[in-house]
C-alpha cells in the first residue's frame, strides 16, 4: 500500500494553498497539515515553508513529489495486475467526470454500461469544467475525466496522467433562422465578425475557445452577452440578441428557431476532446471498460458533418 500522506503532499503541490487542496481531497485544512506535519517527522525533513499567503514545496519534498509520481502509477499497475489475477475483480466504483456536453452525450451511456457489467459497483458522473477535471483526477476523486483541450491544462505527456485523443468536435456558427448568414454558402468565421456574440464568462474554456478563433479569423468579438448552459445560449440566438459558437456534439433543444451554419476555412474552429486517467490505471477493471465504452460511444455519435472520431482502441 502507498502511504496516502503522499498522495496528500502531491494534491497541495499542485493546488498551492492547505485550503484548497482539503476541499479537493475532501479533508478540512486542519486534518491536511496534520497528515503533512506527520509525514515530514517521519521522512526527517521539513517539507513545506510559507510562500505569502500560500505555501512553497522545499526541494527536499520536490525530490519526494518526483518519486510519489512513480510510486503511485507502479502501485495502480499492480493493482490492476491483482484484480485481473483475481478473475476481474472490481474496484467497486467508478467515478466519471466530463465537461457539459461530454456529461450529457458520452458520458451516460457509459455509466450504464458499467452498472450493467458491474452491478455492485457505485458509479457517478460529475460535470465539470476541464481544469476541474484534472484537479479531481489528481485528488482521486474521479476516476476517469473527459476534456477539451484548452489552456491551461497538464500537458499531453505529463506523467501523472494518461490521455488519448478521443473525437475532433466541430463547431458551426448558430444563427436565428432568417439571418443574413442563414443560407449563405461558404460562410467563414470572419463573416461574422460585426455580429454580437454570446458566450460564457471570461476565464471560461467556451469564452476561451470563442475568443481564440475569433481572433485566429481576425477580429475580436463582441461579447454581448453571457450565457452558460446551451439552452440559455440557443434562446439568446433565437431572439436576435447575437451569434454563437456551438459544437456538433450539443443538442439544441426541440423546437427552436435556430440554424447551424456549417464554417469553412482554415480558421473552422475545432475542440479537440481527450480522455484523461491517472497514470497506471487504465488496465483496471472498470476503468478498462469506461475507457473502451466511451470509444464506442464516440464512434456512434461521430460520422460525417458531425465529429471526427479517433479510433484507438484499448482491446488486446
Amino acid at each position: 500500500m502507498i502511504d496516502p500522506r503522499l498522495r496528500v503532499l502531491r494534491v497541495v503541490a499542485e493546488r498551492g494553498t492547505i485550503s484548497a487542496a482539503a476541499a479537493d481531497l475532501g479533508y478540512t485544512p486542519s486534518a491536511v497539515s496534520h497528515q503533512l506535519r506527520t509525514l515530514a517527522r517521519d521522512v526527517g525533513v521539513r517539507l513545506l515553508e510559507p510562500d505569502g499567503r500560500n505555501v512553497r514545496l522545499t526541494l527536499a519534498a520536490r525530490t519526494l513529489i518526483g518519486h510519489t509520481d512513480e510510486l503511485l502509477a507502479r502501485w495502480e499497475e499492480i493493482r490492476g495486475e491483482v484484480q485481473r489475477a483475481g478473475g476481474g475483480g472490481s474496484l467497486g466504483q467508478l467515478r466519471l467526470a466530463g465537461f457539459s456536453t461530454a456529461a450529457s452525450v458520452l458520458l451516460p451511456p457509459v455509466a450504464a454500461a458499467s452498472r450493467a457489467a458491474f452491478p455492485d459497483s457505485v458509479v457517478q458522473i460529475t460535470e465539470a469544467d476541464p481544469e476541474v477535471c484534472f484537479e479531481l483526477l489528481l485528488a482521486e476523486q474521479v476516476d476517469l475525466a473527459v476534456v477539451v483541450g484548452t489552456d491551461p491544462l497538464p500537458a499531453t505527456n505529463d506523467g501523472r496522467f494518461e490521455q488519448r485523443p478521443l473525437l475532433s468536435d466541430t463547431l458551426d456558427l448558430l444563427v436565428p433562422s432568417g439571418h443574413r448568414l442563414a443560407e449563405a454558402d461558404g460562410v467563414t468565421l470572419a463573416d461574422a465578425a460585426g455580429e454580437e456574440w454570446i458566450m460564457d464568462r471570461p476565464g471560461k474554456p467556451y469564452h476561451q475557445l470563442t475568443v481564440s478563433a475569433c481572433t485566429a479569423a481576425g477580429f475580436t468579438p463582441s461579447h454581448a452577452h453571457r450565457a452558460v448552459e446551451w439552452d440559455t445560449g440557443a434562446a439568446l440566438v433565437s431572439a436576435g440578441l447575437g451569434v454563437a459558437l456551438i459544437p456538433r456534439l450539443a443538442r439544441l433543444p426541440a423546437g427552436s428557431d435556430l440554424v447551424r451554419v456549417e464554417l469553412h476555412g482554415r480558421d473552422a474552429p475545432v475542440r479537440h476532446v481527450r480522455t484523461s486517467v491517472r497514470r497506471g490505471t487504465s488496465d483496471q477493471p472498470e476503468i478498462r471498460l469506461a475507457l473502451n465504452e466511451l470509444r464506442r460511444v464516440a464512434a456512434s455519435v461521430a460520422s460525417p458533418g458531425r465529429a471526427t472520431y479517433h479510433q484507438e482502441s484499448l482491446d488486446v
